[in-house]
């Protein structure tokens, strides 16, 4: 089931009144950091990836137990969003933080939420890519060097980063997509008709800068996509 726009304002406020010296994760940061637990070969209990959300120490410090539950209930709803939306289907719709003054879509809270799950479990995801098809492959590395521009260690040019920035928004779903099918192809019925190992190709959706097929005349980013 869909979390509203509600549900999500909620989540973001209650993130943000964890204590800010903890650098707990952001709601982008979160949407990534759940989406990576989930695409991993390795099932990851609440326990065992819960405690980065709250920040760099593991420890959330609530101020009391209603806001405790409060919180980790709205967390564990958005886990279960995110599952329910890649059960049948393998696809994401991210939740990118915007620039409020250039009005530019940041991938990059995005990533490094999602990398940060993948080191929970090094090893499986070293497998994967071991084990992993060619176009799966290409992805996984693809999403690291995002986190390479993000965190300043990239070896592309800053001409070809420029052009890795405006593309990434729309190519980060299909590269889950892509992880997905071959991370956790249970998750799909679709999985036992394409056959074992077979590359997936994940259909084209609208891009962000694309007008809404809801027909408001708004850009696909400013409404339908806007989460």
């Amino acid at each position: 089931m869909d979390q509203s726009d509600q549900d999500l304002d909620q989540l973001d406020a209650l993130l943000r009144a964890l204590p800010v010296d903890n650098m707990p994760m952001t709601l982008s940061e979160l949407d990534g950091y759940i989406v990576g637990v989930l695409a991993c070969p390795e099932m990851i209990p609440p326990s065992g990836w819960l405690p980065q959300v709250w920040g760099e120490t593991g420890e959330a410090e609530f101020p009391d137990e209603k806001a405790a539950e409060e919180t980790i209930s709205a967390v564990m709803a958005h886990y279960n969003s995110i599952a329910a939306s890649i059960t049948g289907s393998l696809w994401v719709e991210p939740i990118y933080e915007v620039d409020p003054n250039s009005d530019e879509v940041m991938w990059e809270p995005w990533v490094d939420g999602f990398t940060r799950a993948m080191r929970l479990r090094p090893e499986a995801w070293s497998q994967l890519l071991d084990q992993a098809d060619e176009e799966t492959r290409a992805t996984m590395i693809f999403l690291m060097a995002l986190q390479d521009i993000y965190i300043g260690q990239s070896k592309f040019t800053d001409e070809e980063i420029d052009e890795i920035d405006l593309e990434a928004p729309d190519l980060i779903p299909n590269c889950v997509a892509t992880i997905l099918h071959q991370s956790r192809p249970e998750l799909s019925p679709r999985h036992s008709e394409m056959g074992p190992g077979r590359p997936f190709k994940a259909g084209p959706r609208p891009r962000q800068n694309d007008p809404c097929a809801c027909g408001s005349g708004r850009k696909y980013k400013k409404c339908c996509g806007r989460h």
